[in-house]
């Protein structure tokens, strides 16, 4: 079942067929014509890429998608002028680029949203993804962030032909 990222009167939440959930967005809240930095998450219908984890600190999730452990090196670009713009890389690299390491457990589980990545236009934002909320539901950078349960439950049902559709 599609992911349905939403405002509801308490806040934004994803519904996936088991109820609505609480979930972090940007702090610019959810809306279109996404760029780079501008605290957004992204208005439409994405496919999940893959999903990446901290095996080191937590169970392998369950799911039909590309799945694979996070290492220490592991990064995403978001510099636009860059060929490797809103793709993994490897640290150290020579331009801006994330951490996907982090000492919060904030990406101990991530799941790439299909945001902007065919093909990838530069400056129209990157590094959108699915994964674990801060205490308390604090504003991601443009992500989608939910518990450890919520994220796992809805990745654990979502099939191949699913989208994550986000929406006012």
């Amino acid at each position: 079942m599609d992911l349905k990222v939403f405002n509801s009167p308490a806040g934004p939440v994803m519904d996936w067929g088991a109820g609505p959930r609480r979930c972090a967005v940007g702090p610019a809240g959810i809306g279109a014509n996404k760029k780079e930095g501008d605290g957004k998450t992204p208005i439409g219908a994405f496919q999940l890429r893959e999903v990446f984890w901290r095996a080191d600190r937590t169970q392998k999730p369950t799911t039909v998608l590309p799945i694979r452990a996070l290492v220490p090196e592991d990064g995403w670009c978001d510099f636009p002028a860059d060929p490797n713009y809103n793709k993994l890389i490897k640290h150290p690299y020579p331009v801006s680029a994330e951490h996907l390491w982090l000492d919060s457990h904030v990406y101990d589980i991530i799941a790439v949203v299909g945001f902007n990545d065919e093909p990838v236009v530069a400056g129209a934002g990157s590094a959108i993804f699915l994964h674990l909320a801060r205490e308390g539901y604090p504003p991601t950078a443009g992500c989608v962030a939910l518990t450890d349960h919520d994220l796992r439950a809805a990745l654990a049902q979502f099939k191949r032909e699913d989208r994550v559709r986000i929406t006012t």
